[in-house]
């Protein structure tokens, strides 16, 4: 997934438009309207959980009267978090007692949307019958990734050139799971191929829940600018909620997205890693006119808290999960080059968080909670070999 964004437009907050408070897929209410969106080696349980309890390290959470709590989810102002991209056909194929460590996922995670890949319509209906079993509130269609090696097996965005097939599928997965089921998908396969609006009346005739349309085709893959214009189309198409998801990197821009296309909610992807406040943000901003910015000293509980979270988890990944993620988290921190230098030539989790403390200024412990839930679903290994990355 690409980190950057090309010549990103800067959108100054419309003075009467604001991200919805709330929004109900089927029975499930997302409160507040905006969803972290599935990303491919970036939303396991252990960031998942992370982004629910941003704002618990956060100096926002010193200002508990700025949110009207009725907004909010957990204090983090995520209203709904998804899984990474699940392969169906390996689910299926699973025996049960091993399914558990690739849906596996915390009580404090709740509303939480497991999505699954793939284009056989019988194997995805067994896929969200066993995502439904699990404990999930909803159960989502990746019809947008862009991978090669996933597209080559006719899945993600792959889909997009044959509807016919979508509507077999739309209809299995939806005869099979009673839980809300809701389609994530891209424009088209090309500027030629452009079919977000008879996909979306498709899946509202199907009887999903939701839509959520990435504004951009398969071919630009994550390049080029989101054209926020057809998810105003779409919206006017059907009447199911619709999800606008594309270049919303700051609470300004989700606003403008709303009051550019009127959708129901808002997916953030890309910025959540490299701003993991945002929802609280807009959340913020949403009930009082709004927003902080972090300090150093929340970027460093910010940093520390996710680190120590991976190496508490106990996943021999940890070490390169951070590394993964220095880049990202030490966006804005002055003289982060060489924190990132120093992370990068750590060999150990503890080395990392020892790099953190020295780079901050302090090798003591950082006077921040540690959000970590008590109680898991699933097992205790959570080691996602089955998702597909892109």
């Amino acid at each position: 997934m690409k980190k950057h964004w090309d010549n990103p437009i800067e959108h100054a907050m419309p003075e009467h438009t604001r991200v919805p408070a709330s929004v109900l897929i089927g029975n499930v209410i997302v409160a507040p309207a905006t969803v972290l969106a599935p990303m491919a080696g970036v939303t396991d349980t252990v960031f998942r959980r992370f982004i629910r309890n941003a704002s618990v390290f956060s100096s926002v959470a010193n200002h508990p009267d700025n949110v009207d709590a009725e907004i909010t989810n957990q204090s983090s102002g995520c209203g709904l978090i998804m899984t990474e991209f699940t392969s169906a056909d390996g689910l299926s194929r699973m025996r049960e007692s091993k399914r558990k460590r690739y849906l596996t996922f915390y009580d404090d995670e709740h509303p939480i949307a497991a999505q699954l890949f793939g284009s056989n319509p019988a194997t995805l209906a067994e896929a969200a019958r066993i995502v439904e079993e699990t404990g999930f509130d909803l159960v989502d269609l990746n019809l947008g990734c862009p991978a090669k090696r996933v597209v080559s097996c006719n899945g993600g965005s792959g889909l997009l050139r044959d509807l016919p097939l979508i509507g077999e599928i739309f209809r299995a997965v939806r005869a099979a799971v009673r839980i809300p089921f809701t389609v994530k998908f891209r424009l088209g396969w090309n500027d030629n191929h452009i079919v977000c609006v008879p996909l979306a009346r498709l899946a509202e005739d199907s009887g999903l829940n939701a839509v959520a349309l990435h504004a951009r085709t398969r071919e630009q893959g994550y390049a080029g600018q989101a054209r926020w214009e057809h998810i105003a189309e779409v919206k006017a198409a059907v009447r199911i909620p619709v999800i606008g998801n594309g270049d919303v990197r700051t609470p300004e821009d989700a606003c403008a997205l709303v009051a550019a296309t009127g959708c129901d909610a808002v997916m953030i992807g890309r910025a959540a890693p490299a701003n993991p406040w945002i929802f609280r943000q807009i959340a913020q901003y949403t009930a009082t006119g709004r927003y902080d910015l972090p300090t150093d000293q929340d970027r460093y509980g910010m940093i520390r808290t996710y680190f120590r979270m991976l190496v508490e988890e106990s996943n021999p990944e940890a070490p390169g999960k951070m590394k993964q993620f220095a880049s990202w988290f030490t966006h804005g921190v002055p003289g982060g080059a060489a924190l990132r230098k120093s992370i990068y030539e750590a060999r150990t989790g503890t080395a990392i968080l020892d790099a953190v403390d020295r780079f901050f200024g302090s090798a003591s412990e950082p006077r921040v909670p540690h959000p970590y839930p008590q109680d898991r679903v699933g097992s205790d290994d959570p080691t996602p070999s089955l998702i597909a990355y892109d």
